[in-house]
Protein backbone atom coordinates (compact mmCIF):
# COMPACT_ATOMS: atom_id res chain seq x y z
CA UNK A 1 0.00 0.00 0.00
CA UNK A 2 1.41 3.40 -0.97
CA UNK A 3 1.95 6.08 1.69
CA UNK A 4 -0.51 8.31 -0.19
CA UNK A 5 -3.28 5.76 0.05
CA UNK A 6 -2.42 4.97 3.68
CA UNK A 7 -2.70 8.65 4.64
CA UNK A 8 -6.07 8.89 2.90
CA UNK A 9 -7.42 5.83 4.70
CA UNK A 10 -6.28 7.21 8.03
CA UNK A 11 -7.81 10.62 7.34
CA UNK A 12 -11.19 9.10 6.58
CA UNK A 13 -11.06 6.93 9.64
CA UNK A 14 -11.49 3.82 7.53
CA UNK A 15 -8.36 2.19 8.88
CA UNK A 16 -10.00 2.02 12.31
CA UNK A 17 -13.14 0.42 10.90
CA UNK A 18 -11.84 -3.11 10.75
CA UNK A 19 -14.58 -5.60 11.47
CA UNK A 20 -14.01 -5.45 15.19
CA UNK A 21 -17.67 -6.18 15.84
CA UNK A 22 -17.33 -9.52 14.04
CA UNK A 23 -15.82 -12.48 15.85
CA UNK A 24 -12.67 -14.16 14.60
CA UNK A 25 -14.61 -17.33 13.82
CA UNK A 26 -17.11 -15.31 11.75
CA UNK A 27 -14.27 -13.63 9.85
CA UNK A 28 -12.72 -17.02 9.14
CA UNK A 29 -15.96 -18.05 7.45
CA UNK A 30 -15.85 -15.25 4.88
CA UNK A 31 -14.48 -15.82 1.38
CA UNK A 32 -10.87 -14.70 1.05
CA UNK A 33 -10.67 -10.98 0.35
CA UNK A 34 -9.37 -10.16 -3.12
CA UNK A 35 -8.17 -6.60 -3.75
CA UNK A 36 -6.72 -4.84 -6.78
CA UNK A 37 -5.35 -1.32 -7.20
CA UNK A 38 -3.72 -1.40 -10.64
CA UNK A 39 -5.34 0.73 -13.35
CA UNK A 40 -4.29 -1.73 -16.07
CA UNK A 41 -6.90 -3.84 -17.84
CA UNK A 42 -6.70 -7.27 -16.24
CA UNK A 43 -6.90 -10.50 -18.24
CA UNK A 44 -10.33 -12.16 -18.34
CA UNK A 45 -11.05 -14.53 -15.44
CA UNK A 46 -11.59 -17.92 -17.08
CA UNK A 47 -13.89 -20.12 -14.97
CA UNK A 48 -12.09 -23.07 -13.39
CA UNK A 49 -15.21 -25.23 -13.33
CA UNK A 50 -18.93 -25.28 -14.00
CA UNK A 51 -20.57 -24.19 -17.25
CA UNK A 52 -18.14 -22.75 -19.77
CA UNK A 53 -18.60 -19.15 -20.88
CA UNK A 54 -16.54 -16.51 -22.62
CA UNK A 55 -15.49 -14.17 -19.78
CA UNK A 56 -15.70 -10.40 -20.12
CA UNK A 57 -12.80 -7.93 -20.07
CA UNK A 58 -13.29 -4.93 -17.79
CA UNK A 59 -11.68 -1.83 -19.29
CA UNK A 60 -9.02 -0.64 -16.80
CA UNK A 61 -10.48 -3.07 -14.28
CA UNK A 62 -10.78 -6.71 -13.20
CA UNK A 63 -13.18 -9.54 -12.31
CA UNK A 64 -13.80 -10.64 -8.72
CA UNK A 65 -12.84 -14.26 -7.90
CA UNK A 66 -15.31 -16.47 -6.06
CA UNK A 67 -15.42 -19.72 -4.15
CA UNK A 68 -17.92 -22.57 -4.30
CA UNK A 69 -19.55 -23.51 -1.00
CA UNK A 70 -22.00 -26.42 -1.19
CA UNK A 71 -23.22 -25.41 -4.59
CA UNK A 72 -23.38 -21.67 -3.85
CA UNK A 73 -21.07 -19.19 -5.60
CA UNK A 74 -19.70 -16.88 -2.89
CA UNK A 75 -18.16 -13.43 -3.35
CA UNK A 76 -16.75 -10.91 -0.86
CA UNK A 77 -17.16 -7.16 -1.54
CA UNK A 78 -15.57 -4.56 0.72
CA UNK A 79 -16.84 -0.98 0.52
CA UNK A 80 -13.88 1.26 1.34
CA UNK A 81 -11.97 4.45 0.50
CA UNK A 82 -9.66 3.96 -2.50
CA UNK A 83 -7.07 5.95 -4.40
CA UNK A 84 -7.69 5.75 -8.15
CA UNK A 85 -5.23 6.83 -10.81
CA UNK A 86 -7.59 8.51 -13.29
CA UNK A 87 -4.80 9.29 -15.78
CA UNK A 88 -1.00 9.12 -15.57
CA UNK A 89 0.08 11.71 -13.01
CA UNK A 90 -3.44 12.35 -11.72
CA UNK A 91 -5.07 10.47 -8.84
CA UNK A 92 -8.36 10.95 -7.03
CA UNK A 93 -9.38 9.95 -3.52
CA UNK A 94 -12.63 8.06 -4.04
CA UNK A 95 -14.84 5.42 -2.45
CA UNK A 96 -15.16 2.04 -4.11
CA UNK A 97 -14.90 -1.70 -3.56
CA UNK A 98 -11.94 -4.04 -3.07
CA UNK A 99 -9.30 -1.42 -3.76
CA UNK A 100 -10.78 0.25 -6.84
CA UNK A 101 -13.48 2.50 -8.23
CA UNK A 102 -15.45 1.12 -9.91
CA UNK A 103 -15.40 -2.10 -7.97
CA UNK A 104 -14.59 -5.45 -9.57
CA UNK A 105 -16.89 -6.99 -12.15
CA UNK A 106 -19.00 -9.91 -10.90
CA UNK A 107 -19.56 -12.75 -13.39
CA UNK A 108 -22.02 -15.60 -12.86
CA UNK A 109 -24.08 -18.02 -14.95
CA UNK A 110 -27.84 -17.97 -15.32
CA UNK A 111 -29.35 -20.17 -12.61
CA UNK A 112 -26.40 -19.82 -10.20
CA UNK A 113 -27.24 -19.36 -6.55
CA UNK A 114 -25.08 -16.43 -5.47
CA UNK A 115 -24.09 -15.36 -1.95
CA UNK A 116 -22.45 -11.96 -1.57
CA UNK A 117 -20.76 -10.86 1.66
CA UNK A 118 -20.52 -7.05 1.87
CA UNK A 119 -18.20 -5.55 4.49
CA UNK A 120 -18.45 -1.82 5.19
CA UNK A 121 -15.15 -0.01 5.80
CA UNK A 122 -16.56 3.42 4.99
CA UNK A 123 -17.00 6.10 7.66
CA UNK A 124 -20.79 5.98 7.15
CA UNK A 125 -23.49 3.38 6.56
CA UNK A 126 -24.13 1.87 3.14
CA UNK A 127 -25.96 -0.86 1.21
CA UNK A 128 -25.72 -2.53 -2.20
CA UNK A 129 -28.49 -2.51 -4.80
CA UNK A 130 -28.21 -5.16 -7.53
CA UNK A 131 -29.43 -3.02 -10.43
CA UNK A 132 -31.74 -4.88 -12.84
CA UNK A 133 -31.78 -8.23 -11.02
CA UNK A 134 -34.89 -10.27 -10.31
CA UNK A 135 -34.56 -11.23 -6.65
CA UNK A 136 -36.46 -11.40 -3.34
CA UNK A 137 -37.56 -7.98 -2.16
CA UNK A 138 -35.44 -8.19 0.99
CA UNK A 139 -32.28 -8.60 -1.13
CA UNK A 140 -32.86 -5.48 -3.24
CA UNK A 141 -30.48 -3.32 -1.19
CA UNK A 142 -32.47 -0.14 -0.45
CA UNK A 143 -31.52 1.17 2.99
CA UNK A 144 -34.53 1.70 5.24
CA UNK A 145 -36.98 0.16 2.76
CA UNK A 146 -35.87 -3.41 2.16
CA UNK A 147 -33.10 -3.79 4.77
CA UNK A 148 -31.36 -2.09 7.69
CA UNK A 149 -28.26 -0.10 6.78
CA UNK A 150 -24.86 -1.78 6.79
CA UNK A 151 -23.18 0.22 9.54
CA UNK A 152 -19.40 0.86 9.54
CA UNK A 153 -17.54 -2.29 10.53
CA UNK A 154 -20.49 -4.60 9.82
CA UNK A 155 -20.81 -7.35 7.20
CA UNK A 156 -24.15 -8.17 5.56
CA UNK A 157 -25.06 -11.12 3.34
CA UNK A 158 -27.12 -11.01 0.14
CA UNK A 159 -28.27 -14.28 -1.43
CA UNK A 160 -30.37 -14.91 -4.53
CA UNK A 161 -30.52 -16.86 -7.78
CA UNK A 162 -29.23 -15.14 -10.94
CA UNK A 163 -32.49 -15.71 -12.79
CA UNK A 164 -31.76 -14.30 -16.22
CA UNK A 165 -28.78 -13.69 -18.44
CA UNK A 166 -27.85 -10.10 -19.10
CA UNK A 167 -25.88 -6.97 -18.31
CA UNK A 168 -26.31 -5.40 -14.86
CA UNK A 169 -24.53 -3.26 -12.29
CA UNK A 170 -24.38 -2.68 -8.54
CA UNK A 171 -24.30 0.52 -6.48
CA UNK A 172 -25.45 1.84 -3.08
CA UNK A 173 -28.90 3.02 -2.11
CA UNK A 174 -27.66 4.85 0.98
CA UNK A 175 -26.56 8.50 0.99
CA UNK A 176 -26.68 7.91 -2.72
CA UNK A 177 -25.68 11.37 -3.97
CA UNK A 178 -22.46 11.29 -1.94
CA UNK A 179 -21.56 7.65 -2.40
CA UNK A 180 -22.20 7.58 -6.15
CA UNK A 181 -20.36 10.88 -6.64
CA UNK A 182 -17.44 9.33 -4.75
CA UNK A 183 -17.29 6.40 -7.18
CA UNK A 184 -19.21 3.52 -5.57
CA UNK A 185 -20.41 1.28 -8.39
CA UNK A 186 -19.52 -1.92 -10.23
CA UNK A 187 -20.48 -4.13 -13.16
CA UNK A 188 -22.36 -7.45 -13.11
CA UNK A 189 -22.64 -9.93 -16.02
CA UNK A 190 -24.84 -13.03 -15.99
CA UNK A 191 -23.92 -15.43 -18.79
CA UNK A 192 -26.54 -17.72 -20.37
CA UNK A 193 -26.44 -21.33 -19.18
CA UNK A 194 -27.82 -22.75 -22.41
CA UNK A 195 -27.54 -21.44 -25.98
CA UNK A 196 -29.96 -18.57 -26.60
CA UNK A 197 -30.74 -17.55 -30.20
CA UNK A 198 -30.98 -13.92 -29.06
CA UNK A 199 -27.47 -13.95 -27.56
CA UNK A 200 -24.75 -14.52 -30.14
CA UNK A 201 -21.35 -15.91 -29.30
CA UNK A 202 -18.67 -13.21 -29.47
CA UNK A 203 -14.89 -13.27 -29.63
CA UNK A 204 -14.33 -10.31 -27.30
CA UNK A 205 -16.65 -8.94 -24.64
CA UNK A 206 -15.73 -5.56 -23.10
CA UNK A 207 -17.48 -3.86 -20.17
CA UNK A 208 -17.19 -0.40 -18.60
CA UNK A 209 -19.26 2.11 -16.64
CA UNK A 210 -19.81 5.76 -17.50
CA UNK A 211 -19.23 7.96 -14.44
CA UNK A 212 -18.31 11.55 -13.69
CA UNK A 213 -16.63 13.63 -11.01
CA UNK A 214 -16.20 17.23 -9.97
CA UNK A 215 -12.57 17.55 -8.87
CA UNK A 216 -11.10 21.05 -8.67
CA UNK A 217 -7.73 21.31 -10.50
CA UNK A 218 -5.02 20.59 -7.96
CA UNK A 219 -7.41 18.78 -5.59
CA UNK A 220 -7.99 15.04 -5.19
CA UNK A 221 -11.38 14.63 -3.46
CA UNK A 222 -14.56 15.04 -5.56
CA UNK A 223 -17.20 17.61 -4.71
CA UNK A 224 -20.32 15.58 -3.97
CA UNK A 225 -22.91 18.37 -3.88
CA UNK A 226 -22.47 19.57 -7.47
CA UNK A 227 -25.91 19.98 -9.05
CA UNK A 228 -24.81 21.23 -12.49
CA UNK A 229 -22.16 19.83 -14.83
CA UNK A 230 -19.20 17.87 -13.52
CA UNK A 231 -15.71 18.61 -14.91
CA UNK A 232 -14.36 15.07 -15.37
CA UNK A 233 -16.20 12.59 -17.59
CA UNK A 234 -14.79 9.11 -17.26
CA UNK A 235 -15.03 5.45 -18.21
CA UNK A 236 -14.43 3.22 -15.21
CA UNK A 237 -13.05 6.26 -13.35
CA UNK A 238 -10.40 6.85 -16.03
CA UNK A 239 -10.05 9.80 -18.43
CA UNK A 240 -8.16 9.93 -21.72
CA UNK A 241 -5.24 9.50 -22.16
CA UNK A 242 -5.62 7.05 -19.27
CA UNK A 243 -8.35 4.89 -20.87
CA UNK A 244 -7.05 1.64 -22.35
CA UNK A 245 -7.73 0.73 -26.00
CA UNK A 246 -10.24 -1.95 -27.00
CA UNK A 247 -8.28 -4.46 -29.08
CA UNK A 248 -9.71 -6.87 -31.67
CA UNK A 249 -8.56 -9.16 -34.46
CA UNK A 250 -10.00 -8.31 -37.86
CA UNK A 251 -13.33 -10.09 -38.57
CA UNK A 252 -13.93 -10.88 -34.89
CA UNK A 253 -17.34 -10.20 -33.37
CA UNK A 254 -17.00 -7.70 -30.52
CA UNK A 255 -19.50 -6.93 -27.78
CA UNK A 256 -19.30 -3.74 -25.71
CA UNK A 257 -21.45 -3.56 -22.56
CA UNK A 258 -21.84 -0.05 -21.14
CA UNK A 259 -23.66 1.15 -18.01
CA UNK A 260 -24.36 4.79 -17.22
CA UNK A 261 -24.11 5.92 -13.60
CA UNK A 262 -23.22 9.53 -14.36
CA UNK A 263 -25.67 12.42 -14.13
CA UNK A 264 -26.51 12.81 -17.84
CA UNK A 265 -26.95 10.80 -21.03
CA UNK A 266 -24.03 9.88 -23.29
CA UNK A 267 -24.23 9.28 -27.07
CA UNK A 268 -21.45 6.71 -27.56
CA UNK A 269 -20.07 6.90 -31.11
CA UNK A 270 -17.93 4.31 -32.91
CA UNK A 271 -15.91 5.25 -35.99
CA UNK A 272 -15.51 3.02 -39.05
CA UNK A 273 -18.15 0.40 -38.17
CA UNK A 274 -21.86 -0.08 -37.59
CA UNK A 275 -23.15 -1.65 -34.39
CA UNK A 276 -26.45 -2.96 -33.08
CA UNK A 277 -28.02 -2.80 -29.63
CA UNK A 278 -28.42 -6.47 -28.77
CA UNK A 279 -29.34 -6.08 -25.10
CA UNK A 280 -30.31 -3.73 -22.28
CA UNK A 281 -30.55 -4.10 -18.51
CA UNK A 282 -34.02 -5.53 -19.26
CA UNK A 283 -32.58 -8.41 -21.28
CA UNK A 284 -31.70 -9.35 -24.84
CA UNK A 285 -33.42 -7.29 -27.53
CA UNK A 286 -35.50 -9.28 -30.06
CA UNK A 287 -33.47 -9.71 -33.30
CA UNK A 288 -36.32 -8.25 -35.38
CA UNK A 289 -36.12 -4.98 -33.41
CA UNK A 290 -32.46 -4.28 -34.16
CA UNK A 291 -31.02 -1.86 -36.69
CA UNK A 292 -27.52 -0.58 -37.45
CA UNK A 293 -26.23 2.51 -35.65
CA UNK A 294 -22.92 4.31 -35.32
CA UNK A 295 -24.04 6.21 -32.20
CA UNK A 296 -25.97 4.72 -29.27
CA UNK A 297 -27.40 7.07 -26.64
CA UNK A 298 -27.27 5.72 -23.10
CA UNK A 299 -29.42 7.48 -20.51
CA UNK A 300 -28.81 7.70 -16.76
CA UNK A 301 -29.27 4.35 -15.05
CA UNK A 302 -29.36 2.42 -18.33
CA UNK A 303 -27.27 -0.45 -19.64
CA UNK A 304 -26.65 -1.00 -23.34
CA UNK A 305 -25.09 -4.03 -24.99
CA UNK A 306 -23.72 -3.22 -28.47
CA UNK A 307 -22.17 -5.58 -30.99
CA UNK A 308 -20.24 -5.16 -34.22
CA UNK A 309 -17.94 -7.13 -36.52
CA UNK A 310 -14.44 -5.64 -36.60
CA UNK A 311 -14.18 -5.62 -40.39
CA UNK A 312 -12.00 -2.55 -40.92
CA UNK A 313 -8.36 -2.55 -39.85
CA UNK A 314 -7.11 0.57 -38.15
CA UNK A 315 -7.30 2.73 -35.03
CA UNK A 316 -10.96 3.77 -34.68
CA UNK A 317 -12.21 6.35 -32.19
CA UNK A 318 -14.82 5.35 -29.60
CA UNK A 319 -16.12 8.30 -27.60
CA UNK A 320 -19.02 10.25 -26.14
CA UNK A 321 -20.30 12.66 -28.78
CA UNK A 322 -21.02 15.46 -26.29
CA UNK A 323 -18.06 17.70 -27.11
CA UNK A 324 -17.31 18.84 -23.56
CA UNK A 325 -17.29 15.21 -22.39
CA UNK A 326 -14.06 14.65 -24.32
CA UNK A 327 -12.13 17.24 -22.30
CA UNK A 328 -10.72 17.19 -18.77
CA UNK A 329 -10.64 19.71 -15.91
CA UNK A 330 -13.11 22.06 -17.59
CA UNK A 331 -15.03 24.85 -15.86
CA UNK A 332 -18.06 27.00 -16.47
CA UNK A 333 -16.19 30.31 -16.20
CA UNK A 334 -13.64 29.88 -19.00
CA UNK A 335 -14.14 32.85 -21.37
CA UNK A 336 -14.00 32.56 -25.16
CA UNK A 337 -10.86 34.47 -26.19
CA UNK A 338 -10.94 33.68 -29.92
CA UNK A 339 -9.91 36.77 -31.90
CA UNK A 340 -8.58 38.65 -28.87
CA UNK A 341 -5.04 40.03 -29.27
CA UNK A 342 -3.44 39.35 -25.89
CA UNK A 343 0.19 40.18 -26.70
CA UNK A 344 0.30 43.58 -24.97
CA UNK A 345 -1.34 42.18 -21.86
CA UNK A 346 0.94 39.13 -21.84
CA UNK A 347 4.08 41.26 -21.70
CA UNK A 348 2.75 43.20 -18.71
CA UNK A 349 1.65 40.08 -16.86
CA UNK A 350 4.96 38.33 -17.49
CA UNK A 351 6.73 41.17 -15.74
CA UNK A 352 4.83 40.09 -12.62
CA UNK A 353 4.35 36.38 -13.34
CA UNK A 354 7.32 34.96 -15.31
CA UNK A 355 6.33 32.20 -17.70
CA UNK A 356 2.70 33.33 -18.00
CA UNK A 357 1.03 32.04 -21.21
CA UNK A 358 -1.98 33.45 -23.03
CA UNK A 359 -4.58 30.89 -24.07
CA UNK A 360 -7.54 30.59 -26.40
CA UNK A 361 -6.85 33.42 -28.85
CA UNK A 362 -7.07 31.02 -31.79
CA UNK A 363 -9.01 28.17 -30.17
CA UNK A 364 -8.02 25.62 -27.52
CA UNK A 365 -6.42 22.96 -29.75
CA UNK A 366 -2.91 24.08 -28.85
CA UNK A 367 -3.63 23.15 -25.24
CA UNK A 368 -3.13 19.48 -26.08
CA UNK A 369 0.48 20.12 -27.15
CA UNK A 370 1.41 22.30 -24.15
CA UNK A 371 2.83 19.49 -22.05
CA UNK A 372 5.04 21.93 -20.16
CA UNK A 373 2.31 24.43 -19.37
CA UNK A 374 2.21 25.14 -15.62
CA UNK A 375 -0.73 23.56 -13.81
CA UNK A 376 -1.54 22.77 -10.18
CA UNK A 377 -0.06 19.48 -8.99
CA UNK A 378 -2.33 16.44 -9.46
CA UNK A 379 -4.32 17.96 -12.34
CA UNK A 380 -5.35 16.03 -15.42
CA UNK A 381 -4.37 17.81 -18.65
CA UNK A 382 -7.35 19.50 -20.31
CA UNK A 383 -6.83 17.28 -23.35
CA UNK A 384 -4.09 15.56 -25.23
CA UNK A 385 -2.46 12.20 -25.61
CA UNK A 386 0.40 11.24 -27.89
CA UNK A 387 -0.88 9.94 -31.24
CA UNK A 388 1.02 8.67 -34.28
CA UNK A 389 0.67 12.07 -36.02
CA UNK A 390 1.09 14.39 -33.05
CA UNK A 391 -1.01 15.30 -30.06
CA UNK A 392 -4.62 14.09 -29.87
CA UNK A 393 -6.90 17.01 -28.96
CA UNK A 394 -9.10 14.78 -26.77
CA UNK A 395 -9.67 13.96 -23.12
CA UNK A 396 -12.41 12.50 -20.93
CA UNK A 397 -14.64 9.83 -22.48
CA UNK A 398 -12.42 8.82 -25.39
CA UNK A 399 -10.63 5.64 -26.37
CA UNK A 400 -9.53 3.74 -29.48
CA UNK A 401 -10.76 0.45 -30.95
CA UNK A 402 -7.64 -1.13 -32.44
CA UNK A 403 -8.44 -3.68 -35.16
CA UNK A 404 -5.54 -5.71 -36.57
CA UNK A 405 -5.44 -8.58 -39.04
CA UNK A 406 -2.58 -10.22 -37.12
CA UNK A 407 -3.79 -9.67 -33.53
CA UNK A 408 -3.73 -13.15 -31.95
CA UNK A 409 -7.07 -14.47 -30.71
CA UNK A 410 -7.45 -13.83 -26.99
CA UNK A 411 -4.57 -11.35 -26.96
CA UNK A 412 -5.53 -8.02 -25.35
CA UNK A 413 -2.14 -6.35 -25.52
CA UNK A 414 -1.92 -2.96 -27.18
CA UNK A 415 -0.55 -3.56 -30.71
CA UNK A 416 0.72 0.02 -31.01
CA UNK A 417 -0.38 2.51 -33.65
CA UNK A 418 -1.77 1.41 -36.98
CA UNK A 419 0.50 1.64 -40.03
CA UNK A 420 -1.81 2.43 -42.98
CA UNK A 421 -1.03 1.25 -46.52
CA UNK A 422 0.59 3.82 -48.78
CA UNK A 423 -1.86 6.24 -50.32
CA UNK A 424 -4.60 5.78 -47.71
CA UNK A 425 -3.82 8.67 -45.36
CA UNK A 426 -5.05 12.26 -45.71
CA UNK A 427 -2.24 14.53 -46.94
CA UNK A 428 -1.39 18.17 -47.59
CA UNK A 429 -2.23 19.40 -51.09
CA UNK A 430 0.83 20.75 -52.91
CA UNK A 431 -0.59 21.03 -56.40
CA UNK A 432 -0.36 17.46 -57.62
CA UNK A 433 -1.18 13.95 -56.48
CA UNK A 434 1.71 12.11 -54.81
CA UNK A 435 2.73 8.88 -56.51
CA UNK A 436 1.23 6.62 -53.81
CA UNK A 437 -2.17 8.33 -53.93
CA UNK A 438 -2.23 8.29 -57.74
CA UNK A 439 -1.38 4.60 -57.79
CA UNK A 440 -4.04 3.78 -55.17
CA UNK A 441 -6.68 5.62 -57.22
CA UNK A 442 -5.97 3.31 -60.16
CA UNK A 443 -5.41 0.18 -58.07
CA UNK A 444 -8.20 -0.18 -55.50
CA UNK A 445 -6.75 -3.42 -54.17
CA UNK A 446 -3.84 -1.44 -52.71
CA UNK A 447 -5.43 -1.15 -49.30
CA UNK A 448 -8.37 0.98 -50.43
CA UNK A 449 -11.86 -0.47 -49.98
CA UNK A 450 -14.03 0.55 -52.92
CA UNK A 451 -16.81 -2.02 -52.68
CA UNK A 452 -19.50 -1.63 -50.06
CA UNK A 453 -19.40 -4.82 -48.07
CA UNK A 454 -22.17 -5.58 -45.59
CA UNK A 455 -20.70 -7.04 -42.38
CA UNK A 456 -21.90 -10.47 -41.31
CA UNK A 457 -23.89 -9.78 -38.13
CA UNK A 458 -24.72 -13.42 -37.63
CA UNK A 459 -28.24 -13.19 -39.00
CA UNK A 460 -29.11 -10.21 -36.82
CA UNK A 461 -29.06 -7.54 -39.52
CA UNK A 462 -32.46 -6.57 -40.92
CA UNK A 463 -32.85 -7.33 -44.61
CA UNK A 464 -34.96 -5.06 -46.80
Amino acid sequence: MSSDRRRFLLRTGAATLAASTVSRSALAGLPELASHDSADTAAPLVPAGGPHYNPVVTLNGWTLPWRMNRGVKEFHLVAEPVVREMAPGFTAHLWGYNGQSPGPTIEVVEGDRVRLFVTNRLPERTSVHWHGQRLPNGMDGVTGLTQPAIEPGKTFVYEFVARRAGTFMYHPHADEMVQMAMGMMGFWVTHPRAPDPRIAAVDRDYVFLLNSYDVTPGASVPKTSTMTDFNLWSWNSRVFPGIAPLVARQHERVRIRVGNLSMTNHPIHLHGHEMQVTGTDGGATPPASRWPEVTVDIAVGQMRQMEFVAEAEGDWSLHCHKAHHTMNAMGHDVPNMIGVDQEDVVEKIRALVPGYMAMGGSGMGDMSAMAMMPAPPNTAPMMGGAGPYGSLDMGGMFSVVKVRCDQPAGDYRDPGWYQPPAGTTAYEWTGELPAAASQAAHNPSNGVEVQVKKPDMGGMAMEH
